[in-house]
């Protein structure tokens, strides 16, 4: 029992260890196909800045960027949010971070950048929170795959009971099928029983006429 034990256990982290790896992988998959999309919204921004600018252009007028442009700015400016945002979060899967000053990516935990030197700021509350994300996935985690031993051990049981009955099943066949060759024992020798005296008798009666 005691190796069957351990091989679940390995399995079991084996499965988490796989399971959270493709999990990384598919979110950032996801992440960067949201960076792609806002960068091709950007490009399309560009154009739009660009037409409005040669349009002013043709017709000898100045363009002023807060009025004729501004809208168009703050849609680049929310769009160019959103990817660094993409690309922090991209970073903090693989565990890393952007140095504040150089943006050389260095470890998540590092203190001061391995390129320009400078000190980078604490992320204490932060790593806090993620502190707790991670319990309570590793509670849900640990709730789901008590919840999958119940289940296998409630099937098990079902089939343990299924099996016993089969075998109760079985044993009741068999004694009958035993009670029945015995009968057939029985009523044959009663019938050679019967022929027996009936011989007996006709000797009896020839000895007797003698």
């Amino acid at each position: 029992m005691e190796f069957f034990d351990k091989i679940t256990e390995k399995a079991t982290k084996t499965y988490k260890g796989a399971a959270e790896k493709t999990g990384k992988i598919a979110k950032e998959t996801k992440l960067r196909i949201k960076i792609n999309e806002n960068k091709s919204k950007i490009n399309e921004i560009y154009k739009e800045i660009g037409k409005k600018v040669y349009q002013k252009h043709a017709s000898d007028e100045e363009v002023c960027i807060k009025k004729d442009l501004e809208e168009e700015c703050a849609k680049i400016d929310i769009l160019s949010n959103e990817i660094e945002s993409y690309d922090n979060e991209i970073l903090s899967l693989s565990n890393l971070k952007e140095c504040v000053e150089c943006k050389e990516k260095i470890k998540k935990d590092a203190k001061f950048c391995t390129k320009c030197g400078a000190k980078q700021p604490e992320e204490e509350k932060q790593e806090a929170v993620e502190v707790e994300i991670l319990n309570g996935e590793e509670s849900n985690s640990k709730n789901s795959e008590d919840k999958e031993e119940n289940e296998v051990k409630k099937e098990s049981n079902v089939e343990n009971s299924e099996n016993k009955e089969c075998d109760s099943d079985n044993a009741v066949q068999k004694i009958v099928q035993k009670e029945n060759v015995t009968q057939r024992i029985m009523k044959n020798a009663n019938v050679k029983m019967n022929n027996m005296r009936k011989k007996k008798i006709i000797l009896n009666k020839i000895v007797v006429f003698i």
